[in-house]
């Protein structure tokens, strides 16, 4: 009988592991029926996540968490005050000027193909050279129709995030103010028995995410205005609708270094037309993302999460395609709370005692 029961236990563990598997196919399916819910829940989720440290250190200080909450959203007030009067316009303007630009500058790239086409030797090979310009040529009115597709569904996408932008103060009033009362209702849930061990997993992972999302943000700041600065001083058309682009693109891992140059060289392009001020741009984003890499996040980041580059290429792109920009953005905290979890669950720590 021994050997029986331990022949069917695998079993019993592959059930659960399909169980799991169906289970995320069914959140992620969900996901993406409800990703502006699910969206406007996530960036009030985020803010109240960067905010409660304030709160706590606050309340450390024998302020009531009532009180202080008001404080700082008087002081978030005048934050969204400036924000708007000064930053919003600017890169609005930016992006109105890119817009406006973006026939001449597409006519710059069929003359450069043409130029390039009449300064082709006859050798053997060039016909088919030919081919590939004429291609490349010919595509490039289809880009631009594709590029006026793509900023239509932009303006429909912003008029869905002012609507979380105006909702998302309320969610995370409640979520700071009910903070207290929601972890104590979902401890009393939990089997008395595992109580303990699943609050200390929670504090692991709660660090790990929080580690994270703070020091994310950081670096995206501090990247945008060191880029918007450098391409200033380069005298680079939209310095500030790039900074603020590089940033946001510093989220990515890996890839991000080289999507953030990527609208910075095609402006230096079309204004300069030099290879040199190509090298000159270049060069100051290698030194913006080398500091990046070697002082910012080391002094940013106090943990690493140590995560696989495949799991984190996966993570980002199965939460990309679900959730967008919020699931490229959670993807490595919630890469790392699995492996968190699961690496106590490999060390047994969930098994009956």
């Amino acid at each position: 009988m021994e050997h029986t029961h331990h022949a069917h236990a695998p079993r019993g563990d592959y059930g659960r592991f399909i169980a799991t598997i169906l289970l995320f196919c069914l959140l992620a399916a969900s996901g993406y029926a409800l990703q502006h819910t699910i969206s406007c829940f996530l960036l009030s989720w985020v803010i109240a996540y960067l905010l409660d440290p304030i709160l706590v250190y606050s309340e450390r200080r024998g302020a009531k968490r009532l009180h202080a909450l008001g404080l700082m959203y008087i002081l978030l007030g005048l934050l969204t005050v400036f924000f708007l009067t000064f930053i919003v316009p600017a890169i609005t303007i930016g992006w109105n000027a890119f817009i406006v630009e973006l026939p001449n500058n597409i006519q710059k790239l069929k003359q450069v193909a043409l130029e390039w086409k009449t300064r082709l030797p006859d050798r053997q090979g060039s016909d088919e050279i030919q081919w590939l310009i004429d291609k490349a040529s010919s595509n490039i009115d289809t880009a631009a129709e594709k590029a006026g597709v793509w900023v239509y569904s932009f303006g429909t996408r912003i008029f869905f995030n002012l609507f979380n932008i105006v909702l998302s103060p309320i969610l995370v009033f409640f979520m700071l103010y009910y903070k207290h009362t929601v972890i104590v209702t979902l401890t009393s849930w939990l089997p008395d028995g595992r109580r303990s061990q699943i609050i200390d997993i929670a504090h692991e992972v709660n660090t790990s995410i929080g580690g994270y999302l703070r020091g994310q943000v950081a670096v995206s700041i501090i990247v945008a205005v060191l880029a918007s600065i450098a391409l200033f001083i380069l005298d680079i058309s939209h310095p500030i609708f790039c900074g603020v682009f590089a940033g946001a693109a510093s989220i990515l891992p890996f890839i991000g270094v080289i999507i953030a140059t990527l609208p910075a060289l095609f402006l230096a392009w079309f204004k300069f037309q030099s290879a040199a001020m190509l090298g000159q741009t270049a060069l100051a984003f290698a030194l913006i993302y080398f500091v990046e890499g070697y002082v910012i996040k080391p002094l940013v980041f106090k943990e690493s999460m140590n995560l696989n580059p495949l799991v984190t290429i996966i993570m980002v792109m199965a939460l990309g395609e679900t959730l967008g920009f919020w699931g490229i953005l959670l993807a490595l905290p919630i890469a790392s709370a699995i492996k968190i979890t699961w690496g106590h669950f490999v060390h047994g720590d969930f098994k009956q005692r």
